[in-house]
């Protein structure tokens, strides 16, 4: 079974895709803000972080950052997902590493759970 870390700050939104990606045969672990993340990733090392760009306190390019620093998890693959669109933000996230900027007005939960789907049976 693969391993999902969702790191989400809106609980309702953060359970609904935990119950998603649950009901699509995941195991998942749900945090709400950038350091709770870090320690889940080092605890748990999970195949896969989905990660909101906008975070109280630290913000998702900072999870990303000190993610790559940690070098026993710094490969494990990231798709941002936010409803913030801004180009320099996208930018700063494909140079640390993310597989993929989801916005999340655009796609449905299921969707979402279909785009990671894919991703992680491409390796």
């Amino acid at each position: 079974m693969k391993k999902i870390l969702i790191v989400e700050d809106e609980k309702i939104l953060g359970e609904m895709y935990k119950e998603k990606f649950t009901q699509a045969g995941f195991e998942v672990s749900l945090a709400i803000e950038a350091k709770e993340g870090i320690e889940l990733v080092e605890k748990e090392k999970p195949d896969l972080i989905l990660l909101d760009i906008l975070l109280p306190r630290e913000n998702g390019i900072f999870f990303l950052e000190k993610l790559r620093k940690i070098s026993e998890i710094a490969s494990i693959p990231v798709v941002a997902f936010s409803n913030y669109d801004d180009p320099e933000t996208k930018r700063q996230a494909a140079k640390l590493g993310v597989k993929d900027y989801l916005i999340k007005t655009n796609y449905t939960p299921s969707e979402i759970v279909t785009k990671i789907k894919q991703l992680l049976s491409e390796g």
